[in-house]
């Protein structure tokens, strides 16, 4: 299952491979698990796990250790370190006793679960005694994991406000899905990352740009098509036009799609006199004659986000007039859209959403679009996340270990053989030092010894991380502590996805 080029035993940090020769005689088992730890006055106070299977699918499942594989390592390290210090004995015994597969378990969240901060996510732990030293020697390769729980966290963010504020100025859900799509393609570092990030969108909403992840949900997350755009203009199909034939431009693109909705940039070179003179007068018969289902969605894409849209939807206002919904907020018609794509991140929403529930507009009015403050600009430590080792055994002795330092108490690290449980109250916690009951534990054992034992598909992730009603409720979204989980999962919200 994992690819044929990519070599295992090069996936690592370079200390790493130095770290057989460190423990203390006589270690046959060492434990280590992954969490996103809590600290005070975080932002996200709850995680969405994600992306795990990706990983163990594409890197970690199958045959992954090879003679040629073993070769290739033991040259590259010497020329590294310029000693001898890769453990070519150790791998080959991998080899010969697993056929190239890893003698590793590792027992998950299952995918798109919401846990609060500072609880394990995942546990790892080496199966055969004699290969204690592999644990953390994919600790390089399933910190990784850091990314796609970000954007997959961030995303819901998201998701939060954006449901808060539909559904306060409307009266229901409907179209959540597709209110936030993935600008971010061209903002990331990498196809992987376009591909990870993007898939990490998708466990939320159903509308993004980003190829690359609806591909990784069709290969890894059995989903045929997670998501959906619709035609669009960038600048350079209005600018081709030239500046005197910008209303041209804009007539071509109605022309060219005149049924389904369309997305036109319109700020090429003023986006105010496009919505006043062209849009609302020029082409205005053109814009009334479109329906809801194939709606214009005018894209301002310059100076403040707020400022910009709300004179844009005022001008909408005036040249096409709007109607109120049933709960008093004023929509404009049906056949008209915009989407605000341009310097979109979680504070910019709320603040956009907010003066247009002050100035008495709905948030049906509008769409977003988010590229870098979706997928790039984040790092391991927004959520800091850690894969730390807590229980060990020598000559089959269990002990329970951990780091409590001085100078940072926030890192200190959990002890033991972990569960994850929900308590009689309700609330998800970590149980240490091996003490949990195994019919209480969430976590599932997703991997063990080179096989991938169990699979989600993107629609059980999507229901996993589905929103719970106190996260559209505005009373209750502020409160400091969280609410119970088994409150959480009776007032699941329907028809998201």
């Amino acid at each position: 299952m994992a690819a044929q080029d990519f070599n295992f035993l090069l996936a690592t940090d370079s200390y790493k491979i130095t770290h057989y020769k460190q423990y203390p005689p006589n270690v046959n088992r060492v434990y280590s698990y992954f969490e996103c730890r809590r600290k005070k006055g975080a932002q996200f106070n709850e995680v969405v796990f994600f992306g795990l299977q990706y990983l163990l699918k594409r890197y970690i499942a199958g045959r992954v250790v090879t003679e040629e594989k073993i070769q290739e390592a033991k040259v590259f390290y010497q020329m590294h370190f310029k000693q001898v210090v890769f453990d070519e004995q150790g791998w080959r015994s991998v080899m010969e006793k697993y056929d190239g597969r890893l003698p590793i378990r590792i027992k998950a969240v299952p995918e798109g679960k919401i846990i609060p901060r500072g609880n394990v996510l995942f546990t790892v732990e080496n199966t055969d005694p004699e290969f204690f030293w592999l644990t953390n020697y994919i600790e390089t390769m399933l910190v990784q994991m850091w990314y796609p729980i970000t954007v997959a966290t961030i995303s819901r963010e998201f998701k939060k406000i954006l449901a808060r504020h539909l559904k306060s100025t409307s009266g229901s859900l409907e179209g959540l899905e597709f209110k936030l799509h993935d600008f971010g393609y061209r903002g990331v570092s990498s196809q992987e990352s376009a591909a990870l990030g993007g898939a990490a969108h998708l466990v939320n909403f159903c509308s993004t740009d980003t190829v690359a992840g609806l591909i990784m949900a069709q290969r890894y997350y059995n989903c045929p098509m997670a998501g959906f755009s619709i035609p669009a203009a960038e600048h350079s199909t209005i600018i081709s036009w030239g500046r005197n034939r910008e209303k041209e431009a804009y007539e071509c693109m109605l022309d060219q799609f005149p049924s389904g909705p369309v997305a036109v940039v319109s700020d090429s070179y003023d986006i105010f006199k496009a919505c006043r003179h062209i849009w609302g007068g020029k082409l205005k018969e053109r814009v009334m004659e479109r329906s809801e289902d194939s709606a214009l969605v005018i894209r301002p894409d310059s100076g403040d986000p707020a400022e910009t849209l709300l004179e844009v939807i005022k001008i909408l206002e005036e040249c096409f007039s709007c109607s109120q919904n049933s709960v008093g907020f004023k929509v404009l018609p049906s056949y008209l859209r915009i989407i605000q794509g341009d310097g979109i991140d979680l504070c910019s929403v709320e603040d956009i959403l907010k003066k247009l529930h002050d100035e008495g507009w709905s948030a049906e009015n509008v769409f977003f679009g988010c590229g870098s403050a979706l997928l790039q600009k984040l790092n391991r430590d927004t959520l800091n996340c850690a894969f730390k080792c807590s229980y060990v055994e020598t000559n089959g002795k269990g002990m329970d270990v951990y780091k409590q330092p001085v100078t940072d108490p926030s890192k200190g690290s959990k002890r033991g053989r972990l569960s994850l449980r929900r308590n009689s109250d309700g609330f998800i916690e970590t149980v240490e030092s091996g003490v949990g009951k195994p019919e209480e534990d969430m976590l599932v054992t997703v991997f063990e010894n080179g096989t991938l034992l169990q699979e989600y598909s993107l629609d059980e992730i999507r229901k996993n991380a589905r929103l719970w009603e106190e996260d559209v409720s505005p009373a209750l979204h502020n409160q400091d502590h969280p609410t119970p989980l088994d409150v959480h999962q009776k007032h699941i919200m329907n028809g998201v996805h």
